[in-house]
């Protein structure tokens, strides 16, 4: 049964649309080309995430097991951050890059072990202390009745690091061969996974059975990069790693290892403060931050990863006015889009979190708590965004070190603001800041000053990364002027058709069903995205000039040509 089972996969495989597959494979050349087909990608892996936030508020509501779920899952994050990232894409991708098959096997090889073994070796310690850990973490979601399977999920989660770690090695021969689309295909498949762990094996186990279904999303999402390594005869296997050949990686990953781990530890650090707060804190303040995290993957993840290699190849060439023209050109874009994002989401904030996450234990005070929540942080989404982007322009350019000292003040101004904030009488700033997002007649509005504290402190990583790119893309900021104007001009004017078109369309239906919520926010989105586009064309915008014409030529199937920020014949990809 198996064999007819496996031989029944395989003709199905083989009947494939040719043209589908080749689509999907097939490298992709241009910087705004990559960059759309990537945002398309994450659009539907941000749409299962949505769909599985859907159904973890529909499910528990903001209350204390969602807590549980979203605080064990900060220790595999940190855990990855520090540690599977030692053996960084970043540093691998520059190595492999005109390297022949066999030395490229090598290398994967050796790096792929040594990563299971140091990896597996700190996972197994701290599975071992996890109790100790998150009673020290998580006084209050330790003594919980649901304490036993609080431990058990975080141990099965210490697999996904080590999985993501090996997916980042893989991945790097999948970028450098710009193969784009099954890049970006993994998320998708990897949020696949959680929702079949929350759909199918929570009823049955419990909270251990979401991390079971995480678990499978990272194998998935490791095993994408397979056909790729097949193809290019590099399927790494276990090799004893060589000092003289690992010692040069992890020396040059350690900064960015560092820099990931202080982003890492700064959430942890926020979850840790929020679960003090009160019961739903931590659910309301990372469902919040999964909102603010779609337009930032489609805005500034799609642009830092499609120019990177770009970049890559700039730096090590000399370049320095390519480069400078690269980095300038991607965060443009950002911060134009990102503006337009700031401006809809303030409007539409209530429609957004109703559609996606208002239902079952949801309530309308976690709602509006939420919406909220989602304002303060997508103020800071522009900083979010272009942080992507010149943290891989300091790589590029060989200034390691700094994305670490920025991310560990940012950080560390971060925290220290979070606790000055909360320490403040309740009747100040606070009381000013529920009061202006509407929420001041709702308890545990105190979380709203930790999105604020994030906020700020995303805002002066943005101002030390421009101040480090100063003499490395020369002309830069003053570049970045235009956009900004331009991006604030059409963001008001689509905040102010969309808000007008709210109060037109609120007398026609009661927001009382999830089909009326979302057609009226949808109409709005789509009259204040018209309007954006009207403003942009009126000012002469070059950026949507350039997204006009890329995307008209991606609906009519024809190639972006080179000369759009020509990348050079040896770009490689990002990891």
């Amino acid at each position: 049964m198996v064999r007819q089972t496996l031989k029944r996969i395989t003709t199905q495989i083989r009947v494939l649309p040719t043209v589908a597959y080749e689509r999907i494979t097939a490298p992709v050349q241009g910087l705004h080309q990559a960059a759309y087909v990537l945002a398309a990608l994450t659009l539907a892996s941000q749409a299962l995430a949505l769909l599985r936030d859907r159904t973890f508020a529909h499910t528990f509501g903001a209350g204390q097991t969602l807590d549980i779920y979203y605080a064990a899952f900060r220790i595999p994050d940190l855990v990855f951050a520090v540690v599977a990232s030692l053996v960084s894409a970043y540093v691998i991708i520059p190595r492999i890059t005109g390297m022949d098959k066999e030395e490229t096997r090598r290398l994967l090889s050796e790096s792929a072990t040594f990563l299971f073994g140091v990896g597996g070796l700190v996972c197994l310690a701290l599975a071992f202390f996890m109790p100790q850990f998150l009673a020290f973490l998580y006084p209050d979601l330790a003594a919980s009745p649901a304490q036993g399977e609080f431990i058990m999920l975080a141990r099965i989660l210490l697999l996904q690091p080590i999985l993501l770690g090996l997916s980042g090695i893989l991945g790097s021969v999948t970028q450098v061969n710009r193969r784009f689309a099954l890049f970006a295909l993994s998320p998708v498949l990897y949020n696949l996974g959680i929702i079949l762990g929350t759909v199918y094996l929570y009823p049955r186990f419990g909270l251990p059975g979401i991390g079971a279904g995480v678990v499978i999303g990272a194998l998935a999402y490791l095993m994408v990069n397979i056909p790729v390594l097949i193809e290019g005869g590099v399927v790494p296997v276990l090799r004893f790693p060589r000092l003289s050949r690992m010692l040069p990686i992890v020396r040059d990953s350690v900064p960015r290892s560092l820099a990931l781990g202080m982003n890492s530890i700064t959430a942890l650090a926020l979850t840790a403060i929020a679960s003090r707060i009160g019961t739903g804190s931590v659910s309301v303040f990372t469902l919040a931050g999964n909102l603010e995290a779609v337009p930032l993957a489609l805005i500034g993840s799609s642009y830092a990863i499609a120019a990177f290699p770009a970049l890559s190849a700039a730096s090590a060439l000399e370049k320095r006015g390519e480069f400078t023209h690269i980095l300038s050109a991607s965060a443009r874009h950002i911060i134009l889009w990102s503006l337009i994002a700031l401006g809809l989401i303030t409007v539409l904030r209530a429609h957004v979190v109703r559609v996606i996450l208002g239902t079952g234990a949801f309530d309308w005070d976690a709602t509006r708590l939420t919406a909220a929540l989602l304002v303060v942080l997508a103020v800071g989404l522009v900083a979010d965004a272009l942080k992507l982007l010149f943290s891989r322009a300091l790589y590029a350019a060989r200034q390691s070190w700094r994305p670490f000292l920025y991310q560990l003040a940012a950080g560390g101004l971060t925290v220290f603001l979070a606790l000055q904030f909360l320490a403040m009488p309740q009747g100040g700033m606070p009381a000013a800041l529920a009061s202006l997002l509407r929420v001041g007649d709702i308890s545990e509005t105190s979380i709203l000053l930790l999105a604020f504290a994030s906020t700020i402190g995303q805002l002066f990583l943005l101002v030390l990364s421009l101040v480090a790119l100063r003499n490395i893309a020369p002309g830069l900021s003053r570049s970045l002027v235009r956009p900004c104007i331009d991006g604030s001009v059409a963001a008001i004017a689509g905040a102010a058709a969309a808000y007008t078109s709210l109060a037109l369309l609120g007398g026609i239906a009661p927001l009382t069903t999830l089909v009326s919520v979302f057609a009226q926010g949808f109409t709005a989105g789509v009259v204040g995205l018209v309007a954006c586009a009207v403003a942009l064309y009126l000012m002469g915008n070059e950026e949507f000039a350039v997204i006009t014409r890329v995307v008209g030529k991606l609906l009519r199937g024809r190639k972006e040509p080179s000369q759009i920020l020509s990348p050079s014949a040896e770009e490689p990809i990002r990891p």
